[in-house]
């Protein structure tokens, strides 16, 4: 019995798995995904977070597309810098991800953990989105950004994550059919949103 919390940022993600996670009495992983990513990656939990969340080089795109039927004249850039950073973060992922999907009573926060187990039987996948302005009064108020960047970061982050799914996972992050329940957390608020989701998974037994 998974739950999986996919959201938007500053949609509460953060907040709404650890609210859902207490009303069941279960462990909500967020942190503690990154840091075990992190470590078998050898980088920080910093840089593992951000690689979801950023654009790749030109170098890590041409290294990446090397990974697929591609044209020989792009071999060479392959075989000279190896596997490119974000593809080494994603198959880390896919294998942690799968790792926990075997426990129970876990409620696990992005990491794409919504598309790698997609199609296990025991989960529950929920969606966190908000209005733009919504959250980017969340980003300022919860995550201190500055009111100048804040912007800019939500839509940086959420056109990131789009690609990321995309590319790695072949999925629309967007598309509504992928999830059991998408919450708005705006109309909802937080308390709200995770009480539909523990109800959600009350309801199925859990």
């Amino acid at each position: 019995m998974l739950i999986t919390i996919s959201r938007q940022f500053g949609a509460g993600g953060t907040e709404v798995a650890a609210l859902a996670a207490k009303l069941l009495d279960w462990t909500v992983l967020d942190d503690e995904l990154v840091k075990e990513i992190a470590a078998r990656a050898g980088i920080t939990p910093e840089e593992a977070a951000e690689l979801e969340e950023r654009t790749p080089s030109f170098v890590e795109r041409l290294a990446l597309s090397n990974a697929f039927p591609a044209p020989d004249m792009l071999l060479p850039a392959a075989e000279l810098i190896g596997e490119p950073e974000e593809a080494k973060i994603a198959r880390i992922t896919r294998e942690v991800v799968a790792e926990v999907g075997r426990r129970d009573r876990m409620v696990l926060v992005g990491r794409s953990a919504a598309a790698i187990l997609a199609r296990q039987a025991g989960t529950l996948h929920a969606r966190l989105v908000a209005p733009r302005e919504f959250r980017i009064r969340i980003a300022i108020e919860r995550r201190g950004l500055a009111p100048a960047d804040a912007p800019r970061v939500v839509d940086e982050t959420d056109k990131n994550r789009r690609r990321y799914h995309r590319e790695f996972y072949g999925r629309d992050w967007d598309d509504p059919t992928l999830y059991d329940m998408v919450l708005n957390t705006e109309r909802l608020g937080f308390e709200g949103a995770a009480q539909l989701i523990a109800g959600r998974a009350r309801s199925l037994g859990w």
